[in-house]
């Protein structure tokens, strides 16, 4: 179904040539799969006023339509991430000023709670879509955006920095334009950590999707068709059977996109490995196997991959270009002119941040929610090394045998997908029953979510792992702890420490229900940051909210430019 592009290979048109029997087995799928798509669509696009109540039936024959319209946001959501991806990227790898302020600039954002980017972002959707529910619509698909940009982003930007010397090199000598070395080297090169990561972005938007289905504005809530407020209803309601019947749902709409979405694009993904001999076991996918096996399907990508060579033609760079001796830009910034400019900006950020604390809420409270965030911080720190003992070594066994990874993956999306307050009343129970201390017992559900950051960028460098390094392994007889000092651990390092700083923002992020657990009229509560702003949220106050938000930002700031950033220039390092 998808292949790569051949100079001077056309395709006639698919409607002219006769079709198989594949064409008519697969017609059916996707003129389903068409009517659907159309039919949510016109649905997300209806009146709405502001006030109107939105009902959620906890009956399960409304349960396809729920899932149906959450599916449609969720990809709405990660089209939008994988152009975000793609732009951020590009500009952090192609100049060196922006790089300096795109990073740090990920990493508050990564920091910031979903719920603080709703807020911002759902009075001005209604008012551009003003009688019409694709306003709320467009807040909702903005709040799971959120949760599935980020790691995207960051594990592109990872691939495109640790791409290997002798393939950069062979793109200068065949002088591809910037715009054809992304297409043709840089892009193929990170799609199988990319198609990954998407994957996990999914999961990352079951996640969250309770808060971004069920929304509150101007003292209205409103809760949008779908599993997240059917969840929202169910818990209310403290509903058991509703709850069950949402987990079976999740689980029918994860496999579902898995078997039609995401195989076929990991195994054509399979091509990319960088690797002259393919594995021995490749990923396989009986959709791709069919349309391949297409007449219709093989006419219709031939085309498309003619085009786009077409396009990539345009971009050619000219042909007196001297690939040793790339020009430099025109109007390229001294380095030290945006390194002055950045520390102006972080003074007068801290100048502001410094004033505000004076005159809103104190120095006092303030020391007391830094206490509170060196708490978080020792948490934080503590599960992402205990996660990583766990899940490096079982993603590196996972990566290495594609048969046993098509096997673990939709499970493993599942479970990265689980909403950690579907586990509250299993914890309050624990917790109260056997009088255990929150502090520490509460921890383990801010990693709950996360730690599968870890799991699925690990399986995605291991699965690159060239087979011949392997094999020559073996020949030189390195077996146990040499081998995996030696070949395993450096390998997917990069992976590694995408995979970490992903799930250390997501835990910061997940701190705020994980430290602060509510089933009924029960509440537990853990000292840290998060328990602070879920508690200053609830009492309304602002000034507390943004002051702990602020510390938060500087936190996970601070974490990753001495800490993770120092494994990234590592891992840079080592590709070399």
């Amino acid at each position: 179904m998808f292949e790569l592009f051949i100079p001077g290979r056309t395709g006639r048109s698919f409607l002219a040539t006769t079709p198989n029997r594949w064409d008519w087995a697969l017609l059916p799928l996707v003129l389903a799969l068409l009517a659907l798509a159309a039919y949510g669509a016109m649905q997300m696009t209806r009146p709405f006023v502001l006030g109107q109540p939105t009902p959620i039936v906890l009956d399960p024959a409304w349960l396809p339509y729920y899932l149906l319209r959450t599916i449609l946001r969720m990809f709405s959501a990660l089209g939008c991430a994988l152009l975000f991806t793609f732009v951020f990227a590009v500009a952090a790898t192609r100049w060196r000023a922006a790089e300096k302020v795109l990073v740090p600039l990920l990493d508050v954002l990564q920091s910031v709670p979903i719920l603080g980017f709703q807020a911002i972002a759902i009075a001005p959707f209604i008012a551009l879509f003003p009688g019409n529910m694709l306003g709320v619509e467009c807040a909702a698909v903005f709040a799971i955006f959120t949760s599935q940009a980020w790691n995207m982003a960051f594990s592109l930007y990872q691939s495109m920095k640790t791409i290997p010397p002798e393939l950069a090199e062979a793109a200068r000598v065949f002088r591809l334009s910037a715009w054809q070395r992304f297409w043709r080297l840089e892009l193929p090169y990170a799609m199988p950590a990319l198609l990954w990561n998407m994957m996990m972005s999914m999961s990352g938007g079951w996640f969250f999707l309770v808060a971004a289905e069920a929304i509150s504005v101007a003292g209205q809530d409103i809760k949008l068709p779908g599993i997240g407020a059917w969840i929202a209803v169910a818990i209310e309601q403290r509903s058991g059977a509703a709850i069950a019947w949402a987990i079976g749902a999740m689980f029918a709409g994860i496999l579902l996109y898995d078997q039609l979405f995401f195989r076929p694009l990991l195994a054509w993904a399979d091509k990319f490995r960088f690797e002259e001999s393919q594995g021995e076991h490749a990923q396989r996918s009986w959709l791709l196997d069919w349309g391949r096996r297409s007449v219709w399907i093989r006419a219709f990508s031939e085309r498309m991959w003619a085009l786009l060579g077409r396009t990539l033609g345009w971009f050619a760079a000219p042909a007196d270009t001297v690939a040793a001796a790339p020009s430099r830009p025109r109007f390229s910034p001294s380095p030290r002119a945006v390194d002055a400019l950045l520390l102006l900006l972080a003074l007068l950020g801290a100048w502001r941040f410094i004033v505000f604390i004076h005159a809103q809420v104190g120095w006092g409270e303030t020391l007391r929610v830094l206490g509170l965030g060196c708490i978080t911080l020792v948490r934080v720190m503590l599960l992402i090394g205990l996660a990583s003992l766990v899940w490096v070594p079982l993603a590196v066994w996972i990566g290495l045998r594609p048969v046993y990874a098509q096997r673990v993956q939709a499970l493993a999306q599942f479970l990265a997908a689980f909403p950690v307050n579907l586990m509250f009343p299993i914890v309050v129970y624990a917790l109260v029953h056997f009088h255990l201390n929150p502090n520490v017992w509460l921890s383990p559900l801010m990693v709950f979510g996360t730690q599968w950051y870890i799991l699925f960028n690990v399986v995605a460098g291991a699965s690159t792992l060239p087979t011949e390094l392997r094999l020559a392994a073996d020949n030189l007889g390195l077996t146990g702890w040499l081998k995996w000092k030696r070949v395993y651990l450096p390998a997917v390092f990069p992976s590694f420490v995408t995979g970490a700083i992903t799930a250390s923002g997501g835990s910061w992020n997940a701190s705020i229900v994980a430290e602060y657990v509510t089933w009924g009229k029960t509440s537990l509560v853990a000292d840290g940051l998060g328990s602070y702003i879920k508690q200053m949220t609830d009492a309304g106050d602002f000034h507390r909210i943004a002051l702990g938000i602020g510390v938060m930002c500087v936190f996970v700031m601070l974490l990753n430019r001495f800490f993770w950033r120092r494994l990234y220039l590592l891992a840079e390092d080592r590709s070399r």
